[in-house]
């Protein structure tokens, strides 16, 4: 028997951290848009997407594009740009046990606009997922927004998480499946 009190959600763990988007790093001339989650601890302390150390998201992209950790973050993004590569995430905001994304409190996920982005930037034609968590939350939070017709359109490329806690790959096999960023990338300046 239902009761006549409206539903409301669970109060949020007050133990889960929480943890928020940066804004966008899309250039003019974004082709392909790469996803994450959310940012790590270790990101959101530097102010940088994919701050960790171990994660491979910025060695793979100094083999794809020249904007390897080496160089300061700045330059990493404008060189991205300069290839139409854009960096964001699927959520906003949530809050999360640790930095694993398998800890995020599902109940406080806050999706980014990512359909307001694409209207924005229609020359997006490709979206990355990078792991399975932003695979996931792309599929229950950010398709809706999208218009239909957009959205077929759009190329969906799911690809291996850059984080250290996932070790079930071997590199050579993640980068060989972020190679898949270099059919939709401009092409390299002469």
């Amino acid at each position: 028997m239902r009761s006549g009190k409206p539903r409301t959600e669970p109060a949020p763990d007050p133990r889960a951290a929480p943890a928020a988007s940066f804004p966008p790093q899309v250039g003019a001339r974004c082709r392909v848009l790469v996803l994450g989650s959310v940012p790590s601890p270790r990101s959101l302390a530097l102010r940088q997407s994919y701050g960790h150390a171990q994660n491979l998201f910025w060695p793979f992209m100094g083999e794809l594009f020249a904007a390897g950790p080496d160089l300061p973050y700045a330059q990493r993004i404008a060189r991205l740009h300069a290839r139409g590569v854009g960096i964001w995430d699927v959520l906003e905001r949530c809050r999360r046990h640790g930095a694993l994304d398998s800890r995020i409190v599902r109940t406080s996920e806050v999706a980014n606009d990512i359909g307001g982005l694409l209207a924005v930037h229609a020359e997006v034609a490709a979206i990355a997922l990078n792991g399975g968590k932003a695979l996931e939350v792309f599929g229950r939070r950010i398709v809706a927004q999208i218009d239909p017709a957009r959205m077929a359109r759009l190329q969906i490329l799911a690809l291996p998480s850059t984080s250290p806690a996932n070790a079930s790959m071997p590199r050579a096999l993640k980068l060989e499946r972020w190679r898949a960023l270099l059919d939709w990338a401009d092409p390299p300046p002469h």
